[in-house]
């Protein structure tokens, strides 16, 4: 069975802990080992290697009290990269109880927009006005503890994958740029006197990286479920997104598009030593489009108010 295209630069280049001539950068999401096609079998995110399905296979004999008693133990820990972006979206939220005192939560008179928006809430008219910082910023800032409950939950559940499929660089450009890409929508489609936030941008980017990443491998028996898994989450959220209020679906659909062409991108075309440059040049790109985008809806935002472009 042929090798996934990836890209083997020096620092990545990785063997199958089976199979030492098979060259990979695929990885079993349950114990992090590198794992080539032969040695993947599909699970519910990603893919596990043998030794974890026998593993698996003998604990379901274990009686159920014994099982319940090691559960807290069978989360793995996130990689480096999602887990500073867990903790810089939990420490925002948590400054942001403290900023509103409690409002956020419900807890306290007082509007919790306003804090929203002072903290770098994505609002049209101000990002029209030069705050394009507002961009990146609304990234990082959540609503609600369910809102942020709900995009950690998928960033562990994504992150995980994608960092140790694309590589810690890869995975954060897809991040920042898809979330760019996603706020960027977001700012062409929303009314102008909206206060956006959150990470479901850049969360959904993820999914579309993990998403373009399996399609290109989609003979494989393992990529053919994950494509199936990524067109059910998105199915299931935009059902949602359409109908209950309050919910950027512009951000979601945006998001999810940027990362099918930034997981695209990353892995780059070609010959494998001219790769990454591609890779990288792709993702530049995608952001130069982005800050015309943004420049386009400026020009139309401060011409519908009678003002020049700036």
């Amino acid at each position: 069975m042929a090798d996934p295209e990836v890209d083997t630069t020096v620092e990545e280049l990785e063997r199958c802990y089976r199979h030492p001539n098979e060259v990979t950068r695929v990885h079993c999401t349950r114990c992090g080992n590198p794992i080539c096609p032969a040695c993947m079998h599909p699970a519910p995110v990603g893919h596990h290697c043998p030794t974890c399905v026998a593993n698996a296979r003998r604990d379901a004999r274990v009686p159920v009290a014994r099982r319940a008693k090691g559960a807290a133990m069978a989360l793995r820990r996130p990689g480096a990269i999602t887990s500073v972006l867990l903790a810089a979206n939990l420490t925002v939220f948590v400054a942001e109880i403290v900023i509103s005192r409690g409002a956020l939560l419900g807890l306290a008179r007082g509007s919790s927009l306003v804090t929203l928006y002072d903290m770098g809430g994505a609002h049209p008219l101000s990002i029209a006005a030069g705050e394009r910082w507002r961009l990146l910023s609304a990234m990082f800032l959540h609503a609600s503890l369910l809102h942020i409950a709900f995009n950690s939950l998928i960033l562990y559940q994504l992150g995980n994958v994608v960092e140790r499929t694309f590589g810690r660089l890869r995975m954060i450009a897809i991040y920042v740029v898809g979330g760019f890409l996603a706020s960027v929508a977001s700012y062409i489609f929303s009314p102008p006197n909206v206060v956006s936030v959150g990470a479901s941008g850049a969360v959904f980017a993820l999914a579309g990286a993990w998403l373009a990443f399996n399609w290109r491998r989609r003979d494989l028996a393992f990529s053919a479920m994950n494509v199936r898994s990524i067109w059910l989450f998105l199915g299931l959220n935009l059902v949602i997104g359409f109908s209950l209020p309050g919910i950027d679906n512009s951000a979601h659909i945006g998001g999810f598009i940027a990362g099918v062409l930034a997981g695209t991108v990353a892995e780059g075309f070609g010959p494998r030593r001219s790769r990454a440059l591609v890779g990288a040049a792709g993702l530049l790109t995608l952001v130069a489009i982005g800050v015309a985008l943004v420049q386009w809806r400026t020009d139309q935002i401060l011409g519908g108010l009678g003002l020049p472009g700036l």
